[in-house]
């Protein structure tokens, strides 16, 4: 029996020989610890990073006592306002080998509703 990081990793393995971010559409890759989450946005032509943030932001913490979907969610809309500005609206969404539910669900949610396509 394989171990629970075991076969994140195996996940996360399967989803990169798919997933490819390019300077028109990069890759939007997603982590969540016990307690943040953190997202980045990937140019893997180039092999840079666009633009990344986390819940440790000062742009998301807030004075609130928000729950930790609510923050996920403001760090996707936080990533669609940055990458709107640089003109960019579509990207790829790399879970990084977590389930699409919960937090990793609402930050592409807010990202979605912030307006960017995936």
């Amino acid at each position: 029996m394989k171990t629970k990081s075991e076969r994140r990793e195996w996940r996360k393995k399967r989803i990169r020989k798919k997933v490819q971010g390019t300077s028109e559409r990069p890759r939007l890759s997603v982590f969540r610890s016990t307690m943040h989450i953190y997202a980045q946005v990937i140019d893997d032509d180039a092999h840079k990073t666009i633009f990344a943030t986390s819940t440790l932001s000062k742009d998301v913490k807030t004075g609130d006592k928000s729950s930790k979907t609510e923050m996920a969610k403001k760090v996707g809309a936080l990533v669609a306002e940055s990458l709107k500005q640089q003109n960019i609206s579509r990207v790829v969404f790399d879970r990084n080998g977590f389930v699409y539910h919960g937090r990793i669900k609402a930050l592409a949610e807010g990202a979605r509703e912030a307006g960017l396509e995936f």
